[in-house]
């Protein structure tokens, strides 16, 4: 009996755990009206770390993030890039010295971060995986 409730508990857990990791789920989104249908996660990185200011197709990527200090920024680049804020802050310092590029203009969540991505095809931003709607396309889901 005392096994059968172990295992039971220990199944409760793991659906929990598993419906909190979706809650958590950030996607990358594009506009709707964007030709990019999917994305690899070393190609988001690098279009978000400055490394490559076009999309594979050859148009123009202008990134937008969110807050600094928000757990969506941080997990998104922990999850995409493998950096820490501390490393990314690093990266970026790097970057602005060096002349190579400027950090991502940030916006105020996913909300607007959603809107402003519906408005231009030529913005890519993060959002929560319940912040989306029609008006954009998620071109990778970062777990």
């Amino acid at each position: 009996m005392r096994l059968r409730s172990t295992r039971l508990l220990a199944a409760l857990l793991m659906t929990c755990a598993a419906g909190l990791a979706q809650a958590d789920d950030l996607v990358v989104v594009v506009s709707a009206r964007s030709p990019i249908e999917s994305l690899r996660p070393e190609q988001v990185a690098a279009i978000f770390l400055g490394q490559a200011p076009r999309f594979p197709n050859g148009a123009v990527a202008t990134a937008l993030d969110q807050p600094i200090g928000s757990d969506e920024r941080n997990q998104f680049y922990l999850r995409v890039a493998g950096k820490t804020p501390a490393l990314l802050k690093a990266h970026w310092s790097k970057m602005v010295f060096t002349g190579r590029g400027q950090p991502p203009r940030e916006l105020a969540g996913s909300a607007a971060v959603r809107k402003a991505v519906a408005d231009d095809p030529n913005l890519i931003g993060y959002i929560e995986r319940e912040a989306l709607d029609p008006t954009v396309r998620p071109v990778l889901l970062v777990r």
